[in-house]
């Protein structure tokens, strides 16, 4: 908590005012009986302020989110400063419409739980300092999250999920591979060496241009890949997987994006065209790295599903790959997994699209 309070006093906090106000929004008829504990979540670790309010068996009462994306669109990604003054500007609101929603009044919750790290600091600090004050005048526990456990335990909101099993984190700021034993148990067997997948993603996006083509304009880098990938031949360019010859479960992306950016350069040449115009052969790139990177993605998965189930690490009959995160929404790479897991008898299991980005609910 002592960390907790340090990283609180770096950012500013809503007054007690401005807390007492919100307070006062309230106005519930006496005589709600909640015959469970609940849980208000605050999501703010990047892009997207999230809140939600769960009961203590995984009933979701009420939730409301805001996204960024379309401003973020603008800039060609995310601006630290630009998220921040965004998520000052709407944490309010969401947490009050997610009580409001759930019929749920600030006194009435048992905790306040809230997304402390991973994530932008910046970000971070805004659910942070506004959580504590809430703590501070409701006299409420507060319950630190860990982004990326939230996003691995989510599954069993909607599954009856049992340790241990094996989960698949892949999102725009994260890759990783870790054996679940437990709520707090997680024994991590790999991770990206550089920049995320979904990253990745976003950057081939943009060096294409994709914003300015006419049925990508409104979507988020990994999306507009996804969709033109579905018009273009995977095999016209040959992108070879990262770490063919490593004997573990890291990622690597960097270097297939620098290939990536060369071949557009090339092609750019080749047709005589500027940087930030649209290359003809767009749907045609966008599909090989799209499936670069699910095979990429899916041989680490495979490893780590050979190498837990040979050291007994998983039920070798009742085995279970969770696989969660933004990227995680993308059908192509979620077919590749698909194949592994048939390969290996395994279960795959992903939650709805919704709750593969961040949301509140995971929070809570």
């Amino acid at each position: 908590m002592l960390i907790l309070n340090k990283a609180a006093g770096v950012f500013s906090k809503p007054s007690r005012r401005e807390i007492f106000e919100f307070l006062r929004s309230f106005n519930f008829r006496p005589g709600n009986v909640f015959l469970h504990k609940l849980v208000l979540g605050i999501e703010t670790s990047c892009d997207d302020t999230a809140a939600a309010v769960v009961d203590e068996t995984g009933n979701v009462l009420g939730e409301a989110i805001h996204s960024q994306t379309e401003v973020h669109l603008k800039t060609g990604g995310i601006v630290p400063p630009v998220a921040q003054q965004l998520h000052r500007e709407n944490i309010q609101r969401i947490v009050q419409e997610a009580l409001s929603i759930s019929k749920v009044s600030p006194s009435e919750l048992s905790a306040i739980a809230t997304t402390v790290k991973p994530g932008l600091a910046l970000s971070l600090g805004v659910g942070l300092s506004f959580s504590l004050q809430l703590v501070d005048q409701l006299k409420k526990p507060f319950i630190p999250i860990h982004h990326m456990e939230a996003h691995a335990l989510t599954i069993r909101l909607l599954n009856k999920v049992e340790f241990p099993f094996l989960v698949l984190l892949i999102s725009g700021g994260h890759c990783l591979l870790a054996l679940v034993r437990g709520v707090s148990d997680f024994l991590l067997l790999g991770k990206s060496l550089d920049i995320a997948p979904g990253d990745m993603l976003d950057k081939v996006a943009r060096r294409l241009s994709l914003i300015k083509h006419p049925e990508c304009s409104t979507m988020s880098g990994g999306k507009a890949i996804e969709h033109l990938a579905k018009q273009g031949n995977k095999l016209h360019f040959d992108f070879k997987p990262p770490m063919q010859r490593a004997k573990n479960c890291d990622f690597s992306f960097t270097g297939l994006q620098h290939v990536i950016d060369k071949i557009i350069t090339q092609k750019e040449k080749e047709e005589g065209i500027q940087k930030g115009q649209i290359l003809s052969s767009a749907a045609h790139i966008a599909a090989a790295v799209q499936h670069t990177t699910a095979c990429h993605i899916a041989k680490r998965t495979h490893r780590a599903i050979l190498f837990c189930k040979q050291r007994d690490l998983l039920s070798q009959s009742n085995a279970v790959l969770v696989v969660s995160g933004g990227v995680a929404s993308n059908l192509y790479i979620r077919k590749a997994l698909e194949i592994v897991t048939n390969a290996t008898q395994c279960t795959l299991l992903c939650p709805p699209p919704k709750l593969c980005t961040d949301n509140g609910i995971m929070i809570a």
